[in-house]
């Protein structure tokens, strides 16, 4: 695979943990390092995990049973240090079908269950020098967390106090995607979550508008042009 990717121009590739083990959490020391040496000879990094809670089967970060909430937990924590030792700098919180509201007794206790995991979670990359990401998914795939919003609601009451969103902004179309203003008061932001370079973030949110401007442009036109077709029609 990575000489494959290297091959086809990449220069790191995310890792779905359950393509390594269906335990991989368990890996042990030597394999892990052989992983890392395997990517590395072929000019490829492993940039981090995602697609988490696969493997091994039967986990939720949102039951209410003592047992399953410590064995999802332990995994998490495991692969928190996988992602480290791999070389990993992020781990993607996805896996819709291991964050369901229906394993608790009431949606509200399946959130609480759900924040004391990413909580320990947080702590845990922190210590090892990586980032753990919630991913926002769809309603198609979850009823829980569909929007940066919510997402990072959780990431507050995790532990970034200080840290709040604005009122959601009424848009014209594009109602699938939120945007609001993101408030930092008196909060106080880990040198372990700094992305980039102290001082870059303005260059780095600008560069991210490069592909957004395209973006933007095509579906302007392409509405524009959709809007005009029904006006002659």
């Amino acid at each position: 695979a990575g000489a494959m990717a290297a091959g086809l121009g990449y220069d790191g590739l995310e890792v779905a943990p359950f393509t390594l083990s269906p335990e991989p959490h368990l890996l042990d020391a030597a394999r892990r390092r052989e992983l890392r040496m395997i990517a590395e000879d072929n000019g490829i990094a492993i940039t981090g995990l995602h697609w988490l809670l696969t493997a091994p089967e039967g986990l939720s970060i949102t039951s209410s049973d003592p047992a399953l909430q410590a064995r999802t937990r332990d995994v998490m924590l495991r692969l928190v240090d996988l992602c480290a030792d791999l070389g990993g700098s992020v781990l993607v919180h996805g896996s819709p079908k291991q964050r369901n509201p229906d394993d608790a007794d009431t949606p509200e206790q399946a959130r609480a269950n759900a924040l004391e995991a990413f909580r320990l979670a947080g702590e845990a990359a922190a210590k090892a020098g990586v980032s753990y990401c919630i991913e926002a998914l769809s309603t198609f795939e979850t009823p829980f967390i569909n929007n940066v919003a919510e997402a990072l609601d959780l990431v507050r009451e995790a532990g970034t106090p200080g840290l709040s969103f604005g009122a959601q902004e009424q848009k014209l179309g594009w109602k699938t995607q939120p945007t609001a203003a993101v408030i930092f008061e008196d909060c106080r932001v880990p040198a372990a979550n700094l992305v980039g370079g102290e001082g870059q973030g303005f260059r780095i949110a600008m560069a991210g508008l490069d592909g957004g401007r395209i973006n933007i442009g095509a579906c302007s036109l392409g509405a524009a042009r959709r809007c005009r077709e029904e006006s002659l029609a």
